[in-house]
């Protein structure tokens, strides 16, 4: 086995609910009595966050005789610079995985489910004890793992956003958002709630609701049901939907859906004076500006998110 001090392990963790109202109310106590006020169950945080906590230990002991340990919380991850040869562990649940990811390039992504009887956790195929049979072969490079396409956000001043799921690009209210559209040398001048672009990974999230939506009003007009492909992680394709868009004597709507393929783009410019946004993975707080001027190129990534299977 490679020598312990030339593999680095990131342990990413994120605040328990009860690590989160201690924070709100100052102490435990408060914290109780403002949940069990309400008629709520406060052990039950307890119980998740003992359980968190002695995951976390274990993943740390079996961490330090193979390599060096950094700890981080989730919170930091967007100023977090990772080594070409890190190894990344994520000890929550599955939207901590999928935020980690997005600000990856390749290295190895272990996920940890620390509390199996309550989270079903489709990508974190591992308990803690299962660390010490896996960790070996990743940091020997002998491991099995799933590629994962990401998208890519480019703004004209240079800002770049990665989406392991999807974006969002709109207003943050989710009022109308008003902007040009450009796609396939095609442009229209659109007022919507705003567009979701999502990667074959995220196919199954804020995509999946839209659809429910269409096939719905498709049932109510007797038109079947409206068909899907089927998209994997690593497919280089991005699908975009556009929310509600308002035809007027100013505005059109006939570019609603459709695929931005490997090596073209979506371009969008901004008409709104103010609260103009773009995130992805529905994080706010990492985000782009999209104001009046900013143009945005959307498109698949240039580089993959790796999930370990085995």
């Amino acid at each position: 086995m490679a020598d312990r001090g030339m593999n680095k392990v990131v342990l990413i963790k994120r605040r328990t609910r009860y690590e989160e109202l201690k924070r709100r109310y100052n102490t435990a106590e408060q914290a109780r009595f403002y949940i069990e006020h309400l008629g709520a169950d406060f052990s039950d945080y307890e119980r998740e966050d003992m359980v968190y906590n002695k995951v976390l230990e274990k993943v740390r002991s079996l961490i330090r005789p193979l390599a060096r340990l950094q700890e981080i919380d989730r919170e930091y991850i967007p100023n977090m610079i990772f080594g070409e040869k890190d190894i990344v562990i994520a000890v929550g649940q599955d939207g901590l995985v999928a935020n980690v990811m997005k600000y990856l390039d390749g290295q190895p992504l272990i996920g940890v489910n620390p509390d199996p009887d309550r989270w079903d956790g489709v990508l974190l195929p591992f308990e803690a004890g299962d660390l010490e049979k896996v960790l070996p072969g990743v940091i020997e490079g002998a491991f099995a793992a799933k590629d994962v396409t990401m998208g890519k956000v480019e703004s004209k001043d240079g800002q770049v956003l990665y989406a392991v799921n999807d974006f969002f690009v709109g207003v943050e209210n989710h009022s109308s958002a008003r902007y040009h559209i450009s796609y396939r040398d095609r442009i229209e001048n659109q007022s919507s709630s705003g567009i979701i672009i999502s990667t074959g990974f995220g196919m199954t999230g804020w995509h999946k609701s839209v659809m429910a939506q269409f096939n719905g009003m498709a049932r109510a007009f007797n038109l079947g049901r409206i068909p899907e492909p089927n998209y994997d992680w690593s497919s280089k394709s991005l699908t975009f939907q556009v929310r509600e868009p308002y035809p007027s004597r100013f505005t059109q709507a006939e570019i609603v859906y459709g695929q931005i393929n490997d090596r073209e783009n979506l371009v969008l410019t901004s008409d709104m004076s103010e609260k103009g946004i773009v995130f992805s993975d529905g994080i706010l707080e990492d985000a782009i500006e999209f104001n009046a001027g900013m143009q945005i190129k959307i498109g698949v990534a240039d580089r993959m998110g790796r999930l370990v299977t085995r």
